[in-house]
């Protein structure tokens, strides 16, 4: 029995109060591409075993950005590690997302309960605001989300088709281009900024607010230690945690 510090209620998120996200990687370049890596020794954030990561961004020929991630531990532990990157196809993020067109290649979803934990029940998309299985402006449904979940927008893991290195995810910005996704692993958690509120600014001064980015987060489930039915996230000692997610801008839907 391992006890993990809360940093969000009750519960405990993005690693705990001290993760990985938050802690300075050792960073290399190799070419076009750019390694990150880190050592999270034993009893870091209340997790079992030392663990080696590495994180190599990598940029191709053909307008993709390549994430590749890896990880080791010396004993038995739970690991997902997910990009947390902000999209803004319109205006870098001076204006809100809510008219980007997006589909994702999911039959299903994990609800989620009023405290963001999920309740391990897979329902299906369809006829729901959660149905991306055509091109659907996100704003369509927030106002209804918003109302029938209370996470104030998307912030939602969806259970992704298929296996294996694949495009699991398109979004369309009617005034400039697309980005792709492509993932090889199970789900993809959609987040539209919900709690971005304007204290951060970047390119231009723009003011980074409420829904200004939305995030395709490619990752195993969440909270799949308490729920046997979701795919397992428990890497074992020695063994290799593995995955690969492509964003790739094309102009064409």
């Amino acid at each position: 029995m391992y006890s993990l510090p809360c940093n969000d209620g009750a519960h405990h998120l993005h690693g705990g109060p001290d993760g990985l996200a938050l802690k300075l990687w050792r960073a290399e370049r190799d070419g076009a591409a750019l390694r990150f890596r880190i050592t999270s020794p034993d009893g870091d954030q209340g997790y079992p075993g030392t663990l080696e990561a590495e994180v190599i961004y990598a940029l191709g020929d053909d307008d993709a950005l390549r994430i590749e991630t890896r990880a080791r531990g010396d004993r038995a532990t739970i690991v997902i590690l997910a990009s947390h990157v902000y999209w803004n196809l319109r205006d870098g993020g001076a204006g809100p997302i809510l008219e980007h067109e997006l589909v994702i290649d999911a039959d299903t979803y994990l609800p989620v309960g009023p405290q963001g934990i999920l309740t391990g029940e897979l329902p299906p998309v369809r006829g729901t605001v959660f149905d991306f299985t055509r091109p659907t402006a996100i704003g369509a449904g927030i106002s209804e989300a918003e109302r029938l979940v209370l996470r104030g927008g998307y912030d939602h893991c969806f259970v992704l088709r298929g296996t294996g290195l694949r495009r699991v995810a398109r979004v369309f910005e009617p005034h400039t281009g697309h980005a792709l996704e492509e993932t090889t692993q199970p789900g993809v958690q959609l987040y539209t900024g919900n709690s971005l509120d304007g204290s951060r600014s970047g390119h231009g001064g723009a003011s980074y607010r409420r829904f200004h980015g939305l995030c395709l987060e490619t990752q195993g489930f969440p909270n799949a230690p308490n729920r046997p039915q979701f795919p397992s996230t428990r890497l074992e000692a020695g063994a290799e945690y593995a995955h690969t997610t492509i964003y790739r801008i094309v102009s064409a839907f």
